[in-house]
């Protein structure tokens, strides 16, 4: 993610972008972004970024065109471009959300490749003598089937890129309220300097680690779901004693009780008795995910349960709050991805995280349902089997 001003100089340059163009922030701070680009298209990106800046739009760029960017070594790679855009004051800034694409390109550029190929083979087959012609016919299925993997690797690629692309329009939007609250917090700090004025600084201050911790829970959504689409995340099922179990438990609580509003409180009551087998970190995701959205649903002075027990050799976790409740009809769609309840808009999120809770469970053998009533409540029954 890059943040530039209507003049084009970078203001923002996030580790994402350090790691796929090779400078660190301090290098572009204060650069025009053309020098991210290839010499020869840098020209032309200046009257589309002028165009861009005299009418704004959320939107991706160069629709139709190849589009290129340039690291630090001079490698040139393809990518995908979206845009976004906020005010500071009279000051207008430029949101720009970049992927590299090379992988699918280079399987584009490898099933065109293998297509070629079997026309050629098609061609000689018809002129080789009857001796070959068996043997033609098997190479010509190894590489109808090495086209049919491709197509399918093509296939999973462009799904993740829509994937990508469409957590990238999304997050541009939810970036924008935590960014104009760090710049205008940033912004009256500094006119903050006298030791009287300090509460007011401090207010400020927490105003920038909630809006950095909202962000932080947008992108570690992104991973988690990259990872699960990808096939990237390991499991390790353990054994786990009755002391390791609630050691984890309270370690979770303790973690998510800072997140909780004022009166808010989290009670837990294991009776598991003996062991139970599971993936400590994929259970810990889970009942954190769980947990943050119970906090963030249910109003101050709330209570929040969370229990364990076992039952007939199935490990029961439950997760039970107070807050708004989940309309009979949205918990249809509940574990669906991007999907948010519709009491639920005007609260800041993502709509992955109850499907990444799904996946991880199904990678654990397990699976989750939803008890809700509007304004009485939520309760989420999760079940592993052991």
């Amino acid at each position: 993610m890059i943040i530039a001003d209507s003049e084009g100089k970078i203001k923002q340059f996030n580790r994402f972008a350090e790691t796929q163009f090779g400078y660190s922030e301090n290098e572009v701070i204060g650069e025009s972004i053309e020098m991210l680009l290839p010499s020869k298209m840098r020209e032309r990106h200046i009257q589309h970024r002028n165009h861009f800046v005299k009418a704004p739009s959320n939107r991706a760029m160069g629709v139709g065109r190849d589009l290129f960017a340039k690291r630090k070594d001079n490698t040139v790679f393809p990518v995908e471009i979206s845009l976004s855009h906020f005010k500071e004051g009279d000051e207008g800034f430029v949101i720009a959300f970049i992927i590299d694409i090379s992988v699918r390109k280079r399987n584009e550029a490898e099933l065109t490749e293998s297509t070629e190929r079997i026309k050629v083979i098609n061609t000689e087959l018809e002129q080789k003598v009857d001796s070959r012609t068996k043997m033609l016919r098997e190479t010509l299925a190894e590489l109808e089937a090495s086209k049919d993997d491709l197509q399918k690797a093509l296939k999973k690629e462009r799904e993740l890129g829509d994937l990508k692309s469409r957590f990238v329009t999304l997050a541009s939007h939810e970036f924008r309220t935590p960014l104009s609250t760090i710049l205008s917090s940033a912004s009256l700090i500094g006119k903050y300097t006298t030791e009287e004025q300090d509460s007011k600084r401090q207010k400020h201050v927490e105003r920038i680690k909630e809006a950095v911790n909202n962000m932080r829970d947008i992108l570690e959504d992104f991973l988690s779901l990259g990872k699960l689409e990808e096939g990237q995340i390991d499991v390790n099922m353990e054994s786990l004693s009755n002391e390791e179990l609630k050691d984890e438990l309270y370690r979770v609580v303790n973690s998510m009780e800072q997140l909780c509003k004022p009166g808010q409180k989290i009670d837990l009551d294991c009776t598991v008795v003996g062991s139970v087998r599971l993936d400590k970190k994929l259970m810990g995701n889970v009942l954190s995910n769980l947990l943050s959205n119970a906090i963030k649903f249910s109003p101050e002075n709330s209570k929040i349960q969370l229990s364990c027990e076992m039952d007939k050799n199935v490990f029961h976790f439950l997760v039970k709050d107070s807050g708004m409740g989940i309309s009979v009809e949205d918990q249809q769609h509940l574990f669906e991805r991007f999907f948010r309840a519709q009491n639920a808009s005007n609260i800041q999120g993502t709509g992955l995280g109850l499907n990444i809770v799904s996946k991880y469970l199904e990678l654990m053998g397990g699976k989750i349902q939803c008890e809700s009533e509007i304004n009485r409540g939520t309760t989420f029954l999760i079940e592993i089997p052991q």
